[in-house]
Protein backbone atom coordinates (compact mmCIF):
# COMPACT_ATOMS: atom_id res chain seq x y z
CA UNK A 1 0.00 0.00 0.00
CA UNK A 2 2.42 2.54 1.00
CA UNK A 3 4.86 2.27 -2.44
CA UNK A 4 1.09 2.18 -4.30
CA UNK A 5 0.34 5.43 -2.59
CA UNK A 6 3.56 6.68 -2.58
CA UNK A 7 4.26 6.17 -6.35
CA UNK A 8 0.89 7.81 -7.12
CA UNK A 9 1.49 11.05 -5.17
CA UNK A 10 5.13 12.05 -6.59
CA UNK A 11 2.94 12.26 -9.72
CA UNK A 12 0.16 13.96 -8.58
CA UNK A 13 2.70 17.29 -9.47
CA UNK A 14 4.61 16.04 -12.35
CA UNK A 15 6.17 19.50 -12.52
CA UNK A 16 7.41 19.68 -8.98
CA UNK A 17 8.58 15.57 -9.68
CA UNK A 18 10.99 16.67 -13.16
CA UNK A 19 12.47 19.86 -10.66
CA UNK A 20 13.37 17.43 -8.43
CA UNK A 21 14.58 14.29 -10.84
CA UNK A 22 16.51 16.63 -12.96
CA UNK A 23 18.38 17.99 -9.33
CA UNK A 24 18.92 14.49 -8.42
CA UNK A 25 20.06 13.35 -12.24
CA UNK A 26 22.75 16.39 -12.46
CA UNK A 27 24.11 15.47 -9.16
CA UNK A 28 24.39 12.20 -9.95
CA UNK A 29 25.34 12.68 -13.57
CA UNK A 30 28.51 14.71 -12.22
CA UNK A 31 29.54 12.91 -8.83
CA UNK A 32 30.12 10.09 -11.89
CA UNK A 33 31.39 12.31 -14.86
CA UNK A 34 33.96 13.97 -12.89
CA UNK A 35 35.10 10.79 -11.20
CA UNK A 36 35.92 9.35 -13.79
CA UNK A 37 37.55 12.82 -15.21
CA UNK A 38 39.62 12.57 -11.93
CA UNK A 39 40.61 9.00 -11.77
CA UNK A 40 41.70 9.39 -15.68
CA UNK A 41 44.18 11.74 -14.50
CA UNK A 42 45.17 9.68 -11.59
CA UNK A 43 46.08 6.60 -14.08
CA UNK A 44 47.43 8.45 -17.32
CA UNK A 45 49.66 10.36 -14.34
CA UNK A 46 51.08 6.78 -12.93
CA UNK A 47 51.42 5.26 -16.57
CA UNK A 48 53.65 8.30 -17.81
CA UNK A 49 55.65 8.45 -14.61
CA UNK A 50 56.12 4.12 -14.58
CA UNK A 51 56.99 4.00 -18.27
CA UNK A 52 59.28 7.57 -17.78
CA UNK A 53 62.58 5.43 -16.24
CA UNK A 54 60.58 4.36 -12.98
CA UNK A 55 58.85 0.85 -13.46
CA UNK A 56 56.83 -0.88 -10.58
CA UNK A 57 59.63 -1.29 -8.65
CA UNK A 58 63.77 -0.78 -8.95
CA UNK A 59 66.99 -2.35 -7.26
CA UNK A 60 69.66 -0.23 -6.27
CA UNK A 61 72.67 -0.09 -3.96
CA UNK A 62 71.72 0.94 -0.67
CA UNK A 63 73.04 4.33 -1.19
CA UNK A 64 72.76 4.92 -4.20
CA UNK A 65 69.41 6.93 -3.77
CA UNK A 66 71.42 9.22 -1.75
CA UNK A 67 74.45 9.71 -3.39
CA UNK A 68 73.78 9.11 -7.11
CA UNK A 69 76.97 8.43 -8.56
CA UNK A 70 79.06 6.18 -10.30
CA UNK A 71 81.04 5.05 -6.72
CA UNK A 72 77.72 3.67 -5.40
CA UNK A 73 77.36 1.01 -8.29
CA UNK A 74 75.95 -2.76 -8.15
CA UNK A 75 78.89 -4.69 -8.79
CA UNK A 76 77.33 -8.40 -8.57
CA UNK A 77 75.08 -8.49 -11.95
CA UNK A 78 74.68 -12.08 -11.72
CA UNK A 79 73.09 -12.34 -8.28
CA UNK A 80 70.35 -9.93 -9.10
CA UNK A 81 69.62 -11.75 -12.34
CA UNK A 82 69.05 -14.88 -10.19
CA UNK A 83 67.18 -13.07 -7.50
CA UNK A 84 64.88 -11.78 -10.59
CA UNK A 85 64.25 -15.40 -12.49
CA UNK A 86 63.14 -16.55 -8.84
CA UNK A 87 61.56 -13.72 -7.48
CA UNK A 88 59.24 -12.20 -10.36
CA UNK A 89 55.53 -13.10 -10.93
CA UNK A 90 54.96 -14.54 -14.67
CA UNK A 91 54.89 -11.67 -17.21
CA UNK A 92 57.22 -9.29 -15.49
CA UNK A 93 60.18 -7.48 -17.17
CA UNK A 94 62.79 -6.47 -15.95
CA UNK A 95 65.93 -4.22 -17.41
CA UNK A 96 69.33 -3.52 -16.28
CA UNK A 97 70.54 0.50 -16.57
CA UNK A 98 73.54 2.83 -16.01
CA UNK A 99 72.22 6.11 -14.79
CA UNK A 100 74.45 9.37 -14.22
CA UNK A 101 74.64 13.04 -14.74
CA UNK A 102 76.61 14.60 -17.60
CA UNK A 103 77.20 17.47 -19.61
CA UNK A 104 76.42 17.41 -22.82
CA UNK A 105 77.84 20.11 -25.49
CA UNK A 106 78.39 20.47 -29.11
CA UNK A 107 79.95 23.19 -31.07
CA UNK A 108 77.64 26.10 -29.72
CA UNK A 109 75.65 24.58 -26.65
CA UNK A 110 75.51 22.81 -23.57
CA UNK A 111 73.20 21.84 -21.13
CA UNK A 112 72.93 18.92 -18.30
CA UNK A 113 71.50 15.89 -18.89
CA UNK A 114 71.07 12.29 -17.59
CA UNK A 115 73.20 9.79 -19.68
CA UNK A 116 71.47 6.35 -19.48
CA UNK A 117 72.74 3.62 -20.50
CA UNK A 118 70.58 0.52 -21.83
CA UNK A 119 70.02 -2.53 -23.14
CA UNK A 120 68.08 -1.98 -26.26
CA UNK A 121 65.99 -5.16 -26.36
CA UNK A 122 65.29 -5.57 -22.72
CA UNK A 123 64.59 -1.96 -22.12
CA UNK A 124 61.79 -1.51 -25.20
CA UNK A 125 59.69 -3.75 -23.01
CA UNK A 126 60.02 -1.62 -19.66
CA UNK A 127 59.65 2.03 -20.59
CA UNK A 128 58.95 4.30 -23.26
CA UNK A 129 62.02 4.76 -24.87
CA UNK A 130 61.03 1.75 -27.26
CA UNK A 131 58.20 2.75 -28.86
CA UNK A 132 58.92 7.03 -28.57
CA UNK A 133 61.63 7.11 -31.20
CA UNK A 134 59.89 8.88 -34.21
CA UNK A 135 62.78 9.89 -36.55
CA UNK A 136 66.07 8.02 -36.99
CA UNK A 137 66.19 4.54 -35.41
CA UNK A 138 66.06 2.56 -32.11
CA UNK A 139 69.58 1.46 -30.77
CA UNK A 140 71.18 -1.75 -31.32
CA UNK A 141 72.92 -3.73 -29.13
CA UNK A 142 75.98 -3.97 -30.96
CA UNK A 143 76.20 0.03 -31.12
CA UNK A 144 79.10 2.21 -30.51
CA UNK A 145 79.47 5.57 -29.80
CA UNK A 146 75.69 5.49 -30.85
CA UNK A 147 73.19 7.61 -28.99
CA UNK A 148 69.41 8.91 -29.35
CA UNK A 149 68.46 11.74 -27.53
CA UNK A 150 64.97 13.91 -27.15
CA UNK A 151 63.31 16.31 -29.84
CA UNK A 152 63.61 19.08 -27.28
CA UNK A 153 67.21 19.23 -26.56
CA UNK A 154 67.89 18.18 -30.54
CA UNK A 155 66.06 21.57 -30.92
CA UNK A 156 67.93 23.28 -28.32
CA UNK A 157 71.21 22.31 -29.72
CA UNK A 158 70.11 23.28 -33.53
CA UNK A 159 71.55 19.47 -34.37
CA UNK A 160 70.07 16.81 -36.97
CA UNK A 161 70.68 13.15 -37.14
CA UNK A 162 73.90 12.32 -37.61
CA UNK A 163 75.41 15.54 -35.77
CA UNK A 164 77.83 14.41 -32.87
CA UNK A 165 77.42 15.40 -29.37
CA UNK A 166 80.34 15.20 -26.40
CA UNK A 167 79.18 14.00 -23.06
CA UNK A 168 81.23 14.54 -20.24
CA UNK A 169 81.10 13.28 -16.62
CA UNK A 170 83.43 11.45 -13.57
CA UNK A 171 83.92 8.39 -14.06
CA UNK A 172 84.65 5.50 -11.34
CA UNK A 173 88.32 6.68 -11.09
CA UNK A 174 86.90 10.11 -10.08
CA UNK A 175 88.36 11.51 -13.47
CA UNK A 176 86.97 13.58 -16.07
CA UNK A 177 85.45 10.70 -18.87
CA UNK A 178 84.23 12.59 -22.67
CA UNK A 179 83.21 11.00 -25.36
CA UNK A 180 81.80 11.89 -28.36
CA UNK A 181 78.17 10.00 -29.50
CA UNK A 182 76.56 10.48 -32.89
CA UNK A 183 72.84 10.88 -32.77
CA UNK A 184 71.13 7.85 -34.85
CA UNK A 185 67.77 8.43 -33.57
CA UNK A 186 65.38 11.23 -31.93
CA UNK A 187 62.60 10.93 -29.43
CA UNK A 188 59.03 12.19 -28.46
CA UNK A 189 57.99 12.36 -24.79
CA UNK A 190 54.86 13.18 -22.93
CA UNK A 191 56.46 15.72 -21.23
CA UNK A 192 59.34 18.89 -22.48
CA UNK A 193 61.24 17.88 -19.66
CA UNK A 194 61.58 14.67 -20.55
CA UNK A 195 62.86 15.21 -23.98
CA UNK A 196 65.49 17.68 -22.33
CA UNK A 197 66.67 15.54 -19.69
CA UNK A 198 67.08 12.35 -20.73
CA UNK A 199 69.88 10.40 -23.87
CA UNK A 200 70.35 6.83 -24.08
CA UNK A 201 73.71 4.97 -25.05
CA UNK A 202 73.62 1.22 -25.04
CA UNK A 203 74.83 -0.34 -21.63
CA UNK A 204 78.16 -1.44 -22.87
CA UNK A 205 79.37 1.90 -24.41
CA UNK A 206 77.91 3.58 -21.03
CA UNK A 207 79.72 1.05 -18.82
CA UNK A 208 83.09 1.41 -21.13
CA UNK A 209 83.20 4.99 -20.89
CA UNK A 210 82.60 4.91 -16.90
CA UNK A 211 84.66 1.87 -16.79
CA UNK A 212 82.30 0.69 -14.91
CA UNK A 213 83.53 -3.18 -16.38
CA UNK A 214 80.06 -5.14 -15.19
CA UNK A 215 78.44 -2.66 -12.70
CA UNK A 216 75.25 -1.07 -13.10
CA UNK A 217 72.99 1.83 -11.23
CA UNK A 218 69.93 0.68 -11.05
CA UNK A 219 67.60 -2.45 -12.52
CA UNK A 220 64.04 -1.47 -13.20
CA UNK A 221 61.15 -3.83 -13.31
CA UNK A 222 57.35 -3.89 -14.89
CA UNK A 223 54.78 -5.95 -13.83
CA UNK A 224 52.10 -6.95 -15.84
CA UNK A 225 49.23 -5.31 -14.05
CA UNK A 226 49.02 -1.70 -13.13
CA UNK A 227 47.49 -1.34 -9.82
CA UNK A 228 47.27 1.84 -8.02
CA UNK A 229 46.76 -0.04 -4.87
CA UNK A 230 50.25 -1.26 -4.68
CA UNK A 231 49.60 -4.34 -3.32
CA UNK A 232 51.11 -6.68 -5.91
CA UNK A 233 54.42 -4.50 -5.61
CA UNK A 234 54.80 -4.83 -2.26
CA UNK A 235 54.44 -8.51 -2.60
CA UNK A 236 57.65 -9.09 -5.45
CA UNK A 237 59.64 -6.86 -3.61
CA UNK A 238 59.54 -8.03 -0.24
CA UNK A 239 60.55 -11.46 -2.03
CA UNK A 240 63.29 -9.57 -3.80
CA UNK A 241 64.09 -8.18 -0.27
CA UNK A 242 64.03 -11.68 1.35
CA UNK A 243 67.11 -12.73 -1.29
CA UNK A 244 68.96 -9.85 -1.49
CA UNK A 245 71.32 -9.11 1.10
CA UNK A 246 69.96 -5.58 2.73
CA UNK A 247 73.61 -4.67 3.86
CA UNK A 248 74.09 -4.02 -0.27
CA UNK A 249 71.02 -3.56 -2.06
CA UNK A 250 67.54 -1.89 -1.51
CA UNK A 251 64.53 -2.77 -2.82
CA UNK A 252 61.46 -0.15 -3.64
CA UNK A 253 58.52 0.16 -5.15
CA UNK A 254 57.27 3.28 -7.14
CA UNK A 255 55.22 4.37 -4.46
CA UNK A 256 58.67 4.83 -2.10
CA UNK A 257 60.07 6.25 -5.29
CA UNK A 258 57.71 8.39 -6.32
CA UNK A 259 56.44 10.46 -2.69
CA UNK A 260 55.28 13.14 -4.61
CA UNK A 261 53.25 10.82 -7.19
CA UNK A 262 51.59 9.44 -3.69
CA UNK A 263 50.04 12.41 -2.24
CA UNK A 264 49.14 14.03 -5.64
CA UNK A 265 46.55 10.09 -5.54
CA UNK A 266 45.52 11.31 -1.97
CA UNK A 267 45.11 14.43 -2.65
CA UNK A 268 42.24 13.64 -5.85
CA UNK A 269 40.74 11.18 -3.83
CA UNK A 270 40.26 14.16 -1.16
CA UNK A 271 39.12 16.09 -4.31
CA UNK A 272 36.17 13.36 -5.45
CA UNK A 273 34.51 12.86 -1.97
CA UNK A 274 34.71 17.19 -1.39
CA UNK A 275 33.21 16.99 -4.64
CA UNK A 276 30.19 14.63 -4.25
CA UNK A 277 29.53 16.57 -0.54
CA UNK A 278 29.48 20.04 -1.81
CA UNK A 279 27.48 18.35 -4.78
CA UNK A 280 24.70 16.82 -2.41
CA UNK A 281 24.58 19.50 -0.11
CA UNK A 282 23.52 21.67 -3.26
CA UNK A 283 21.02 18.63 -4.27
CA UNK A 284 20.14 18.34 -0.34
CA UNK A 285 18.76 21.65 -0.24
CA UNK A 286 16.41 20.80 -3.66
CA UNK A 287 15.13 18.11 -2.01
CA UNK A 288 14.31 19.78 0.75
CA UNK A 289 12.76 22.72 0.03
CA UNK A 290 10.43 21.11 -2.67
CA UNK A 291 9.29 18.34 -0.54
CA UNK A 292 8.58 20.35 2.18
CA UNK A 293 6.39 22.96 -0.81
CA UNK A 294 4.44 19.88 -1.35
CA UNK A 295 4.02 18.88 2.62
CA UNK A 296 2.26 22.22 3.35
CA UNK A 297 0.22 21.85 -0.16
CA UNK A 298 -0.98 18.38 1.28
CA UNK A 299 -1.48 19.80 4.87
CA UNK A 300 -5.24 19.53 4.93
CA UNK A 301 -4.80 15.64 3.72
CA UNK A 302 -2.33 14.51 6.63
CA UNK A 303 -5.07 16.29 9.02
CA UNK A 304 -7.83 14.02 7.55
CA UNK A 305 -5.60 10.55 7.41
CA UNK A 306 -4.71 11.38 11.35
CA UNK A 307 -8.02 11.95 12.35
CA UNK A 308 -9.18 8.48 10.48
CA UNK A 309 -6.24 7.10 13.06
CA UNK A 310 -3.15 6.96 11.00
CA UNK A 311 -0.31 6.97 13.13
CA UNK A 312 2.44 9.39 12.77
CA UNK A 313 4.80 6.85 11.93
CA UNK A 314 2.67 5.61 9.28
CA UNK A 315 2.59 9.36 8.10
CA UNK A 316 6.76 9.59 8.22
CA UNK A 317 7.05 6.42 5.66
CA UNK A 318 4.76 7.34 3.36
CA UNK A 319 6.94 10.56 2.82
CA UNK A 320 10.53 8.99 3.02
CA UNK A 321 9.07 6.37 0.45
CA UNK A 322 8.06 9.07 -1.86
CA UNK A 323 11.16 10.15 -1.51
CA UNK A 324 12.66 6.69 -2.05
CA UNK A 325 11.05 6.55 -5.11
CA UNK A 326 12.08 9.65 -6.49
CA UNK A 327 15.81 9.39 -5.34
CA UNK A 328 15.86 6.18 -7.35
CA UNK A 329 14.86 7.48 -10.40
CA UNK A 330 17.14 10.33 -9.99
CA UNK A 331 19.91 7.70 -9.71
CA UNK A 332 19.35 5.68 -12.49
CA UNK A 333 18.69 8.07 -15.26
CA UNK A 334 22.13 9.87 -13.51
CA UNK A 335 23.99 6.60 -13.97
CA UNK A 336 22.57 5.96 -17.43
CA UNK A 337 23.54 9.56 -18.21
CA UNK A 338 27.07 9.53 -16.81
CA UNK A 339 27.42 6.44 -18.05
CA UNK A 340 27.10 7.66 -21.74
CA UNK A 341 29.19 10.34 -21.23
CA UNK A 342 32.20 8.79 -19.99
CA UNK A 343 31.90 6.10 -23.14
CA UNK A 344 31.72 8.99 -25.84
CA UNK A 345 34.83 11.11 -24.38
CA UNK A 346 36.37 8.03 -23.98
CA UNK A 347 36.64 7.52 -27.52
CA UNK A 348 38.25 11.25 -28.56
CA UNK A 349 39.25 11.86 -25.00
CA UNK A 350 40.09 15.77 -23.67
CA UNK A 351 42.02 17.69 -25.35
CA UNK A 352 44.44 19.17 -22.82
CA UNK A 353 47.34 20.76 -25.72
CA UNK A 354 45.84 24.48 -24.82
CA UNK A 355 47.35 23.90 -21.14
CA UNK A 356 50.63 22.48 -21.93
CA UNK A 357 52.72 24.11 -19.66
CA UNK A 358 50.12 23.30 -16.71
CA UNK A 359 49.21 19.83 -17.51
CA UNK A 360 53.05 18.86 -17.89
CA UNK A 361 53.69 20.59 -14.43
CA UNK A 362 51.41 17.94 -13.12
CA UNK A 363 52.58 14.82 -14.95
CA UNK A 364 49.26 14.40 -16.84
CA UNK A 365 49.23 13.64 -20.79
CA UNK A 366 48.11 16.19 -23.48
CA UNK A 367 44.96 13.79 -24.29
CA UNK A 368 43.23 12.88 -21.40
CA UNK A 369 40.74 10.00 -21.31
CA UNK A 370 37.68 8.91 -18.17
CA UNK A 371 38.30 5.76 -16.05
CA UNK A 372 34.97 4.28 -14.59
CA UNK A 373 35.47 3.04 -11.56
CA UNK A 374 32.70 0.60 -9.77
CA UNK A 375 33.85 1.97 -6.92
CA UNK A 376 33.34 5.64 -7.45
CA UNK A 377 29.83 5.02 -9.30
CA UNK A 378 28.86 2.96 -6.05
CA UNK A 379 30.04 5.42 -3.49
CA UNK A 380 28.20 8.07 -5.61
CA UNK A 381 25.01 6.44 -5.45
CA UNK A 382 25.18 5.24 -2.05
CA UNK A 383 25.65 9.50 -1.30
CA UNK A 384 22.54 10.31 -2.80
CA UNK A 385 20.55 7.62 -1.61
CA UNK A 386 21.26 7.13 2.07
CA UNK A 387 22.12 11.17 2.51
CA UNK A 388 19.03 11.96 0.42
CA UNK A 389 16.33 10.05 2.58
CA UNK A 390 18.55 11.78 5.92
CA UNK A 391 17.22 14.98 4.50
CA UNK A 392 13.84 13.51 3.74
CA UNK A 393 13.03 12.92 7.27
CA UNK A 394 13.13 16.42 8.51
CA UNK A 395 9.77 17.26 5.67
CA UNK A 396 8.83 13.62 6.65
CA UNK A 397 8.04 14.81 10.92
CA UNK A 398 6.59 18.12 9.77
CA UNK A 399 3.93 16.18 8.10
CA UNK A 400 3.55 13.60 11.28
CA UNK A 401 3.35 16.61 13.26
CA UNK A 402 0.39 18.37 11.50
CA UNK A 403 -2.93 17.97 13.90
CA UNK A 404 -6.41 17.79 12.37
CA UNK A 405 -7.44 21.36 14.20
CA UNK A 406 -3.95 22.52 12.80
CA UNK A 407 -4.91 21.33 9.47
CA UNK A 408 -8.43 22.71 9.21
CA UNK A 409 -7.66 26.00 10.53
CA UNK A 410 -4.97 26.50 7.86
CA UNK A 411 -7.27 26.16 5.07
Amino acid sequence: MYFQLAWRNIWRNPRRTIVILTAVIIGVWSMIFLGALMRGMEVEMIRNSLKTLTGNIQIHEKNYRDDPVVENSMTDPALLKKALKTSLPEGANWAMRIRVSAMASNARHSSGVTLVGIDPAKEARVSFIGKAVTSGRYLKTEDTNKIIVGQALLDKFDAKIGHKIVLMTQDMGKEIASKAFRIVGVFRAEMEATEKEFVFATLSQAQKMLKLKNSISEVSIALKEQNLDGREEKTVSENLSSILPDTVYKVETWQELLPMMREYLKLFDNFIYIWHFVVFIAMGFGIVNTTLMAIFERMREFGLLKALGMKPLWIVRGVITESLFLLILGIVAGNITGIISVMLIDRIGIDLSALAAGVEMWGMPRILYPELWTVDVVVANLVVLLLGLLVSIYPAVKAARFTPVEALVKI
